[in-house]
């Protein structure tokens, strides 16, 4: 059975508290992605909680919040995360029934990496569990 940690993308782009949203949009833009965990500014890899460009938009722009504001203030905390030895099929359904997209992997509590729906689909690994995890979340938002 395969595990996240075949399918992961290792090493994501990461901020801290000590960035604001101004700087997590460039980072999504430069590094072309729609989420960003946000680990101790400290040891640099414990995570502490994730944004998503939903997250810049809604929590941010949307509430007239300018660039300059705190990570802290956007991001989400108390989030979902798998470890390395995960199944992918546990990862699909735990997707699912969170209506996530994507899901932090960490070892204890350090990030070491991310999987999304899109990992397990375009690299043709369980793509039909990926397929019914987005069909779940996305009619799940119709309703």
């Amino acid at each position: 059975m395969k595990t996240v940690k075949e399918v992961m993308t290792t090493h994501p782009v990461c901020v801290t508290l000590q960035d604001n949203i101004y700087e997590v949009a460039v980072k999504m833009r430069d590094a072309d992605t729609g989420v960003i965990p946000v680990v101790d500014s400290t040891d640099r890899e414990t995570l502490i909680g994730i944004i998503t460009d939903r997250d810049l938009v809604i929590r941010g722009y949307a509430q007239k919040h300018s660039g300059s504001t705190s990570v802290e203030t956007v991001m989400t905390k108390g989030i979902t995360a798998v470890s390395e030895s995960t199944s992918v099929d546990e990862a699909a359904d735990l997707m699912a029934s969170k209506q996530i997209r994507r899901i932090p992997v960490v070892n204890g509590k350090k990030l070491i990496g991310i999987v999304s729906l899109g990992d397990l689909a375009v690299k043709n690994i369980f793509a039909d569990e990926a397929a019914d995890a987005l069909t779940d979340i996305s009619q799940q938002h119709l309703h």
